[in-house]
């Protein structure tokens, strides 16, 4: 979905292509029909007015309660006619990240990956905060756009995210370091591309397709990795490829030729040279070693 199919629901204009604002008081009910917006998007719900559903899942929630969506995930909500409707929408497309500040910084909002069990209820004083936020996204989408537009706009932005990670963290004690928000975001990233069957299709990642997920530029993605894990960002992908390859040696009777390729590896000799070289033995020496079934080429 892109910006100007959104503000249809909400009946306003657009003012900007990436980002919008939205109160759910003025929105079209078509609005709450399943769909999957493709953009990113927090929502505060201030009063309950019917049934929530997030990736076919009930999502319990309260009048002054707060949750988010990323592209893919679908949400619903059955509309009870006789409730007042109040709330904000705020949804950016990825677009409004590459090349940015916000971009750069946005691994650490990892409560848009986590799987919470209801929407996260706010006290007055955190729910005025977020209001405020809202708000002060809105009149800078009304402002004359000048050279600064972009930039307030993606502080309005961050700076929102930032007390929603605040008290995301409060209240779930998801708090944890940069690096390991990093490390954690990567995890999940590359075991997902790898036990998907992407790496067979389309190679083994690299760090360009990470840098791409995290919308950075390869050079910034590969500092940013260094300096944080204290390890190259090739070192990070290579030591998740080695912990497939070691789990798959190990738990199948696949063969190395069959692991290579399943990993993304072009040839399977590539792969039996990094594998020495990082472990100190080959693909077979291991396998032997785990008890599991020798099986060569």
């Amino acid at each position: 979905m892109d910006i100007a199919t959104f503000n249809q629901f909400f009946h306003q204009p657009t003012l900007h292509p990436l980002v919008a604002t939205g109160d759910l008081a003025r929105a079209d009910v078509s609005l709450f029909e399943e769909r999957d917006f493709g953009m990113y998007c927090v929502i505060l719900m201030d009063s309950v007015f019917g049934e929530l559903r997030k990736n076919d899942r009930e999502l319990p929630y309260q009048a002054g309660s707060l949750f988010s969506l990323i592209p893919g995930q679908r949400v619903s909500l059955k509309v009870d006619y006789t409730a007042k409707r109040r709330g904000w929408m705020l949804a950016f497309r990825p677009e409004l990240l590459v090349k940015s500040g916000l971009g750069r910084d946005f691994y650490m909002f990892d409560f848009f990956q986590h799987d919470f069990e209801a929407a996260l209820a706010l006290d007055e004083r955190e729910r005025g905060i977020l209001a405020g936020c809202y708000e002060n996204a809105f009149s800078e989408l009304l402002q004359e756009p000048d050279y600064l537009t972009n930039h307030m706009i993606r502080l309005c932005i961050g700076r929102l995210l930032s007390y929603c990670k605040r008290f995301f963290e409060q209240r779930y004690a998801i708090r944890s370091t940069p690096g390991r928000n990093l490390a954690r975001s990567l995890d999940t990233m590359i075991d997902s591309y790898l036990s998907s069957g992407s790496a067979a299709q389309q190679g083994q990642p690299n760090v360009s397709w990470c840098a791409d997920q995290f919308h950075l530029t390869p050079n910034y993605f590969g500092s940013l990795v260094k300096r944080e894990l204290h390890m190259s960002a090739q070192e990070f992908i290579q030591g998740k490829l080695i912990s497939a390859a070691e789990k798959l040696l190990a738990t199948t009777s696949m063969s190395v030729g069959e692991i290579a390729e399943e990993l993304g590896f072009s040839y399977p000799n590539h792969f039996t040279r990094l594998f020495t070289a990082k472990t100190g033995q080959s693909p077979l020496q291991y396998r032997k070693k785990q008890g599991a079934n020798p099986r060569t080429d």
